[in-house]
């Protein structure tokens, strides 16, 4: 009787339009619309890039410019040289071409126009070029015959100094924080399937709820099986969610995006066991508990930093226990766990208060649904 129950309430979803629209549709949309947005502004504004520079040589210097083409045949070049003179140094600098000039007429020098970080990067490997040339002369004028092995050491230090060292193993791009909670408000968008689950076996609140409760099938098994089936069509529509981000949309999950599909299942298993417990809470009719539904739901996405990517840091800061206790929150801070940290502590620790979470709800639900009597039916 149980894999009867279930195997049309699959049916059931499958027909639902709002499971369509909703769960699988709305979420392609708003992501597509997240990517035109929000695609690009990282590597455009905040990644890191060569530094353009001018080099003027008034005299050769053939030490610093085996230094340059080392670093710029490395995979990623901390600058990119361009040798001119220096009237045409001046105009790119004055046009904002180059980040700086370098002048090499017996000892470096260094020009900028502006003071900022790529300055201060710039500044700091011209000191330490010119540290390590004092050096390497020292040691040129005291045994010349190894000046060709002086030269390449301080070629070899100078590029292994600039080289990129970093902090994380995932993607650091802030913006993915929005498809995180994309996925999240999908998966709180569970609450729908699971509100219909109390609208078929209260007998109060629909005719097909008024059908099941005449039917000798146990409440519970009935309700069990509604149950599973949610949790079944929420599974799909998480599945597909998280491969249309990663595949069609090329969204960058970190190397671990095989944990990412079970942390959002779990998510919209949480999502559809708030729903069932709201629905069966709620003495309201069907429009009300949508009404409640939705607003708990996208104010909860809100504060997770749906709208507005610095929400739930000031929510961080003015009330800091808030974010364990919102499931979007929750679900949204698995996925940056899991792409930012190296290890699993805080990851499987989200994985435990989503489960928990979801099983509260789950009691809840059914304790609030299974002793309900009617006078007349």
């Amino acid at each position: 009787m149980f894999l009867h129950l279930l195997k049309y309430e699959l049916k059931v979803g499958l027909r639902n339009k709002d499971l369509i629209i909703w769960l699988i549709l709305f979420p392609i949309v708003l992501g597509i619309f997240f990517k035109v947005a929000f695609g690009s502004i990282y590597e455009k504004t905040e990644k890191f890039s060569s530094i353009p520079v001018a080099v003027v040589e008034e005299k050769e210097n053939e030490a610093f410019r085996q230094v340059l083409e080392s670093i710029e045949n490395s995979d990623e070049p901390f600058l990119t040289a361009n040798f001119v003179d220096k009237e045409e140094a001046e105009k790119l600098l004055s046009d904002g071409d180059v980040e700086g000039i370098i002048t090499t007429d017996g000892e470096l020098s260094l020009t900028v126009k502006e003071k900022g970080l790529r300055e201060t990067m710039l500044k700091s490997f011209a000191e330490q070029y010119k540290i390590r040339e004092r050096i390497a002369m020292d040691a040129i004028n005291t045994a010349p015959e190894k000046a060709q092995e002086v030269i390449s050491s301080l070629t070899s230090e100078t590029v292994s100094s600039c080289r990129k060292i970093p902090l994380t193993q995932g993607n650091p791009d802030v913006y993915i924080q929005y498809f995180y909670n994309l996925i999240a408000m999908v998966a709180m968008f569970g609450c729908m399937t699971g509100m219909h689950i109390t609208m078929q076996n209260q007998a109060d609140l629909s005719a097909l709820g008024a059908r099941n409760n005449c039917s000798p099938v146990p409440k519970s098994k009935s309700v069990l099986a509604c149950l599973v089936g949610s949790f079944v069509l929420q599974t799909i529509c998480m599945v597909l969610c998280v491969t249309f981000l990663a595949f069609v949309l090329k969204t960058d999950f970190g190397d671990r995006l095989w944990l990412v599909y079970p942390t959002a299942v779990l998510g919209g298993i949480m999502g559809v066991t708030f729903g069932f417990m709201v629905g069966s809470l709620a003495c309201v009719g069907e429009k009300a508990k949508v009404a409640i539904l939705m607003t708990v739901t996208m104010s909860l996405c809100f504060c997770s930093g749906l709208m507005m990517g610095n929400m739930k840091a000031v929510i961080a800061e003015k009330i800091p226990w808030f974010n364990n206790i919102n499931p979007a929150a929750v679900i949204s801070d698995s996925f940056y766990c899991l792409n930012i940290y190296e290890d699993y502590d805080r990851f499987i620790t989200k994985l435990i208060t989503m489960a928990v979470t979801a099983a509260v709800f789950a009691a809840l639900g059914f304790l609030a649904s299974r002793r309900k009597k009617y006078a007349s039916i």
